[in-house]
Formats: structure tokens, sequence, C-alpha cells
């Protein structure tokens, strides 16, 4: 149904569960973060008006309001080898975009936290998927939260639920950003451009 993804690169090297569930590393831009993905999506009141929510989010391994699996955790998943677990990044598919979508973005958060886990941009709106532990060749990845370039996996809790939302944005324009760039100028700039969005929560147990 989709074209192939030409050469992906995976989102980073397979981890094991960090030591500290919840914990996250030194959040970058803390304050640019709860600002920008607090309420219902990554934009504040006021900002680029209305955001139609009219883009559909699914994936073949996640489901809406269901929680999220150990292997797109910090949990993982069980390798075989000497007990050893590692996590990837998930599937997700999406339609529905505006017909004037040049560019698509994808961000990875915890609005209750602020915490954002990936965010992924310049995705070409033709693919329509994106593929697990996967990153298109042309796309790139801004830094996260915890300060990395790549898919940082959540640590849920089981007596303290939180929701995991995975956001297409379709933008009007690239970001024109590097790879690695600042958690707050890639956010800022995704707000700028994006003329549409959805979402797909998961993890809310």
């Amino acid at each position: 149904m989709f074209p192939a993804l030409p050469s992906p690169r995976t989102t980073g090297a397979r981890r094991a569960p960090r030591t500290f569930p919840g914990a996250l590393a030194g959040a970058l831009a803390a304050g640019t973060a709860l600002t920008l993905t607090t309420g219902c999506g990554l934009f504040s009141p006021g900002q680029n008006g209305d955001m139609p929510d009219d883009i559909t989010v699914t994936s073949p391994l996640m489901q809406e309001g269901r929680p999220l699996a150990d292997a797109y955790s910090c949990v993982g998943e069980e390798t075989g080898q000497d007990g050893e677990r590692e996590t990837v990044s998930p599937p997700l598919t999406w339609s529905g975009l505006p017909e004037d979508t040049v560019s698509i973005a994808l961000v990875v958060d915890d609005p209750q936290a602020a915490e954002v886990f990936w965010v992924l941009y310049d995705l070409d709106p033709q693919l329509g998927e994106l593929r697990q532990n996967t990153v298109p060749a042309d796309a790139r990845q801004g830094l996260n939260s915890a300060g990395e370039a790549s898919y940082d996996p959540p640590c849920p809790e089981e007596d303290d639920p939180h929701g995991y939302r995975f956001t297409v944005y379709a933008l009007q324009a690239p970001l024109d950003l590097p790879e690695g760039a600042e958690l707050g100028s890639t956010l800022e700039a995704i707000a700028e451009r994006a003329i549409g969005r959805g979402s797909l929560v998961t993890g809310t147990g």
C-alpha cells in the first residue's frame, strides 16, 4: 500500500532498561516542552489558531488506550540471549493528510509529565508509514528531553499510569533544521508550520 522506505536507519542503539524507571537524564528545554506539549496537542492556546485533528494515526502493534508494549518501553523485550532485553521504536501508519501537506513531523511525548521522548521531522508525506526501529533516510531526529537525537523509551510505572502520545503533524514546509536540533527549536518550528495533526495515545493503563 505504501511506497518502500529508502535505506532506513535504525532509531538508535538498542538499549537495556534504564536503572531508574521514570527518570530522564537532564531534561533539556523543559520550560519549552511544558508550554508546547500540554493540552490536546503540541500547541498551547492561541498558537496557529484551531488545529484540525483529521489525521488518523494507527499502529499494527499498538492500540489506542492500551498499555505501551514492553518492546517500546524502557522495560524492553527479552531477546533470548542471556536474558538481555532490548527496546525499539514502534511502527506507525497515518492517513488523512491535508492536500497541501509538504512535510511531516512526529512527536512522542507524555503531556502529563511534559517529557518528549522522540522528535522526528522532514518525513516525506508520500510514505504513509514508519517501520519499527527505523528512520527514513531523508528524515532527521531532533533532541528529546534526555538530550538524545533518538527514540528514548518511556518508563511506565504501575502505580502512576501515564498516557504516551504519538502525534503526527502535517506541515506546510520542512523544518529546515539539522540533525540533533534543540528540542525548543524543533517544537517551535513545528508549531509555526503545522496545518493538521492526529494522535495515537497508549499507556493509559
